[in-house]
C-alpha cells in the first residue's frame, strides 16, 4: 500500500527482457533513498506501479515487470535516463499524507495540454472511457504515483474525455510532472473505493437485491 506521496525522483539504468518469451521484464533504477533500507521481496512503487525488489546494488534496486504490468502501464516504454517516481510501501506508524494507493494501476493517460499560471500548472490529460465514471472533481487521482486531486472532469459522454489536475511548484520540481511535454503518456490509478462501490451494486443487481450495508 502507497500513498502517492513521491519520495524520491529516480532515474532508469535498464529494461531487459526476462526469459525466453519477452513477456516480463527486468527493471533497474538508481534511488539511493528509496534503497537505502530496501530488502529482496520489498514493495516500491515506480511510477504508480507497485513492483517487487529481487536485486539490489550500491544505489539502485532491480524489479520484475511481468506482463500484466506491461500491458497495462508505461513501463514498457521506458529507456535508460528515464526519470521516474519513486515511493515506498508506506509505514502503518506514518501519516497518510496523500490517498490510499494500491500500486495497481488502471490505464494510461495522454497529456493534451500544459497551461502555465502565475503559481502553478494546469495539467490536461485524455483517459479512456471505462474509466471515466471513477473519475470525480475534487476526488483523488494517482498520476505516475503521484497522489492528486481532480480540478475539472469532462461532461459524461464527452467526445473527448479528459481530466485536469493542478500542480504546485513542490510537486513539479519533485517529481517527474515537471518535465512531461503534451503528448506523454503517463499511468493512471483511479480511486479503489469508487471502484468497491461499482461492484457491489453490480452484484447485487445481477441478483436483484438491495445493496449490501455496512453494520455499525
Amino acid at each position: 500500500m502507497f500513498t502517492g506521496i513521491v519520495e524520491e525522483l529516480g532515474e532508469v539504468i535498464s529494461l531487459r527482457a526476462a526469459g525466453n518469451t519477452g513477456e516480463a521484464a527486468l527493471l533497474t533504477v538508481r534511488g539511493p533513498l528509496v534503497a537505502s533500507d530496501a530488502h529482496h521481496g520489498d514493495s516500491i512503487a515506480v511510477n504508480g506501479v507497485c513492483l517487487t525488489v529481487v536485486e539490489l546494488g550500491e544505489g539502485t534496486f532491480t524489479a520484475d515487470v511481468m506482463k500484466e504490468s506491461l500491458d497495462r502501464s508505461s513501463l514498457g516504454s521506458l529507456a535508460p535516463g528515464a526519470p521516474v517516481n519513486l515511493e515506498r510501501a508506506a509505514r502503518v506508524d506514518g501519516r497518510l499524507g496523500g490517498h490510499i494507493v494500491q500500486g495497481h494501476v488502471d490505464g494510461t493517460a495522454r497529456l493534451l495540454s500544459r497551461d502555465p499560471a502565475d503559481k502553478w500548472d494546469v495539467l490536461r490529460f485524455a483517459m479512456a472511457p471505462e474509466l471515466s465514471p471513477y473519475v470525480v472533481e475534487k476526488g483523488s487521482i494517482t498520476v505516475d504515483g503521484t497522489s492528486l486531486t481532480v480540478s475539472a472532469v469532462s461532461a459524461p459522454g464527452a467526445a473527448q474525455e479528459y481530466f485536469e489536475v493542478s500542480l504546485i511548484p513542490a510537486t513539479l520540481e519533485a517529481t517527474n510532472l515537471g518535465g512531461l511535454t503534451v503528448g506523454a503518456t503517463v499511468n493512471i490509478e483511479v480511486d479503489v473505493i469508487a471502484k468497491y462501490v461499482e461492484r457491489i451494486t453490480a452484484v447485487a443487481r445481477s441478483r436483484n437485491e438491495a445493496p449490501v450495508r455496512a453494520h455499525v
